[in-house]
C-alpha cells in the first residue's frame, strides 16, 4: 500500500513509503525502476529526504519512531524515538532541523539532526497530520484533523504562531514555490483551502472530487495536482482563478503525488493498486471544448522565441512564452491530435490533446433526497461524461464519487431549503442539464392505527404523519410489508405475518429518511 512519496535532490531517485509492507521502495527516475526495498517498523508513512541527498528521514508511525535511511547503502543507520503515531515530516532548507507530527496526539517534535535527537516539542491542535515548511524555512504549517485548523509554527522560536480555521477535516499540505500560498485538503467537504500566508487565512475554498489525500504545487507556481482517492482521479487546479480545470484519470486509490522540477511529469502513488503511475504533466489541460478557447500551458524545454503551436493541423494563439513553457489557446477541433510546438530549432511534440464532445443527461436515480444531504450514493448516467469536473444541484456541489463515460455518481450536500432543482454536470467539454433533483423535509411518523394485531399478519394499518408522500418502502421488524401513498400525511399498509409475538418497530423508508412508530403482533387465541 504505497502512500507519502518524495523525490530526492535532483530528482534521481524517489522513496515510497508503503505502509501495508513495511517498507520503503527506491525508485531509479531515469528508468522508472524500484532499485531497493528497505525494510522498515510498522507502518511507515512518509520519507523526507535531506538538502544533501545523503540521508532519508521515514515516520514509522506504528512504532512512534522517525528511522533514518544512509541514502548511499539504502539502509536503516538510527531510530529516534518520538510521541505516538509520528505521520508526516519536513526539513529546514539548511536540512538542521526536521519536524515530524504526532496524528495520535496534539504535538510536532523537533529533532536535531546532527545528533538524531529530539530537541523540543511543540504543543499544536489535535491530530496533526500534515506538515510543510515555507520555502525559507521560517514558518512550519500543520493540519489539524480534529480541530479543523492549521497550526502555524514560527520556526525561530518553535512556538505557535497562529491558528488558521479551516473546517472539513484538513489533512495534508502543500506549499508554492514563492511561500506566499498553501494549501489544505479537507477530506470531510472534499476541498482544497488556500491560504494566504502573509494574511494567516482562508482566501479560497475549491471544490474537488471524494476523498482528497495529498496534494503538490507545480513548479511554476501555476497548477496544483490533488489527488483523490475515491474516483481514481487528480484534480488539477489553476492557481491564477482557483478552479479546477481538469480531473486526470490515474490508478486504483492514488494517494500520494510529487512533480519533478522541470514541471513535465509527476508520480502518483496508488495505494489500492500498489502502484506508482508516472502522469504527464506537459499539456494541462490535455482536454477542452470541441469549439476550441481552452487557455492550455505547455511546459518543456528549448521553448524559447516559439513561432508556433498546432493542434493537429490547426495553429493555437500563444499569449505566453518562456524557455520552459507557453501559454496558448486552443483552435476549434476534434478527436485526439498532438500538440507540436514549433522554434528556431525545429518541431518538436509535447504531447496530445483531447477535444471532448458536449455531455448530455438521461437519468438520475434516487432523484429526492433529504435537504440535509445524505451520504447515499446517487447516480446520473448520461452520455460524453468521461472527465466530469463538477456537478451541482441548484447551488449547492455535490461531491463526485466516480466517473466513468456514460454515469457520475456523487453524494449530495445540503441545501438551503426543499424543493426541485436544476442538476448540472461540468466536464471539459462543456456543461449539460436537464434533470432535477427534489430536496424533500425530515419525514415523520406520528401515529400508527391500530397498533396492534394478530402474528398472522392481515390487518390493515394507516400510518400518519409528515413527508410521506415519497415513501419507499414500509417495514414491520425489517419485513416489507406492501403499502398505499394516500397523502403526504397518510400511508396505508397491511402487516405480514410475525413468527413471534411482541412489539416491532414499523419503518417508513423514503427520501425524508427512517422514521418509524410500533405495532404489537398479538398471540392467535387457542380454542
Amino acid at each position: 500500500m504505497p502512500g507519502g512519496i518524495t523525490l530526492a535532490p535532483g530528482a534521481a531517485r524517489a522513496y515510497v513509503a508503503n505502509q501495508g509492507s513495511n517498507t520503503v521502495s527506491v525508485i531509479d527516475t531515469a528508468t522508472d525502476a524500484v532499485t531497493s526495498t528497505i525494510p522498515t517498523g510498522a507502518g511507515p508513512s512518509f520519507v523526507a529526504v535531506g538538502p544533501d541527498g545523503t540521508r532519508g528521514y521515514v515516520t514509522v508511525s506504528g512504532d512512534g519512531l522517525v528511522s533514518v535511511i544512509d541514502t548511499a547503502t539504502n539502509a536503516i543507520i538510527a531510530n529516534i524515538p518520538v510521541a505516538s503515531g509520528p505521520a508526516m515530516a519536513a526539513l529546514t532548507p539548511d536540512g538542521t532541523r526536521l519536524y515530524v507530527t504526532q496524528q495520535a496526539g496534539n504535538t510536532v517534535s523537533v529533532i536535531d539532526t546532527a545528533t538524531d535527537t529530539v530537541t523540543g516539542t511543540i504543543t499544536v491542535g489535535g491530530g496533526p497530520l500534515g506538515l510543510v515548511l515555507t520555502p525559507d524555512g521560517t514558518r512550519a504549517y500543520v493540519a489539524c484533523l480534529f480541530s479543523g485548523a492549521v497550526s502555524v509554527i514560527d520556526t525561530a522560536t518553535d512556538t505557535v504562531a497562529a491558528t488558521i480555521p479551516v473546517g472539513g477535516v484538513p489533512i495534508l499540505l502543500a506549499v508554492a514555490p514563492d511561500g506566499a500560498e498553501v494549501y489544505v485538503t479537507n477530506v470531510a467537504t472534499s476541498t482544497v483551502g488556500v491560504i494566504d500566508t502573509a494574511a494567516n487565512a482562508v482566501t479560497a475554498t475549491i471544490g474537488v472530487s471524494g476523498q482528497p489525500r495529498f496534494a503538490a504545487v507545480s513548479p511554476d507556481g501555476a497548477h496544483v495536482y490533488v489527488a483523490n482517492s475515491l474516483p481514481d482521479t487528480v484534480s488539477v487546479i489553476d492557481t491564477a482563478t482557483h478552479t479546477v480545470v481538469e480531473n486526470i484519470g490515474v490508478g486504483d486509490g492514488p494517494t500520494g503525488i510529487v512533480v519533478f522540477p522541470d514541471g513535465t511529469h509527476a508520480y502518483v502513488s496508488n495505494s489500492e493498486a500498489g502502484t506508482v503511475g508516472d502522469m504527464a504533466t506537459t499539456v494541462i489541460p490535455d482536454q477542452g471544448r470541441t469549439a476550441g478557447g481552452t487557455t492550455v500551458t505547455l511546459t518543456g524545454h528549448h521553448l524559447a522565441n516559439a513561432s508556433a503551436v498546432h493542434f493537429g493541423a490547426a495553429q493555437a494563439a500563444i499569449t505566453a512564452n518562456t524557455a520552459t513553457s507557453l501559454t496558448v489557446t486552443t483552435p476549434a477541433g476534434s478527436g485526439v491530435v498532438p500538440v507540436t510546438v514549433t522554434t528556431p530549432g525545429g518541431t518538436g511534440s509535447l504531447g496530445f490533446f483531447y477535444y471532448m464532445p458536449l455531455p448530455a443527461l438521461t437519468g438520475i436515480s434516487p432523484a429526492a433526497g433529504p435537504v440535509a444531504g445524505s451520504d447515499e450514493e446517487i447516480v446520473i448516467t448520461g452520455r460524453n461524461l468521461a472527465g466530469a469536473i463538477d456537478v451541482y444541484f441548484g447551488p449547492t456541489r455535490a461531491v463526485i464519487q466516480s466517473v466513468s463515460d456514460t454515469q457520475v455518481t456523487v453524494r449530495a450536500a445540503g441545501a438551503p431549503g426543499p424543493g426541485g432543482v436544476t442538476v448540472t454536470v461540468f466536464t471539459a467539454g462543456g456543461s449539460a442539464d436537464g434533470l432535477t433533483y427534489t430536496y424533500v423535509s425530515p419525514s415523520t411518523v406520528t401515529g400508527v392505527s391500530p397498533d396492534a394485531g394478530p402474528t398472522s399478519g392481515g390487518t390493515v394499518v394507516t400510518i400518519t404523519g409528515s413527508g410521506l408522500s415519497t415513501t419507499d418502502q414500509v417495514t414491520f421488524n425489517g419485513v416489507p410489508a406492501p403499502f398505499e401513498i394516500v397523502s403526504d400525511t397518510t400511508v396505508t399498509t397491511t402487516s405480514p405475518p410475525s413468527g413471534t409475538p411482541g412489539t416491532v418497530a414499523v419503518t417508513v423508508t423514503g427520501p425524508g429518511g427512517t422514521p418509524s412508530g410500533s405495532f404489537t403482533y398479538l398471540s392467535d387465541p387457542d380454542i
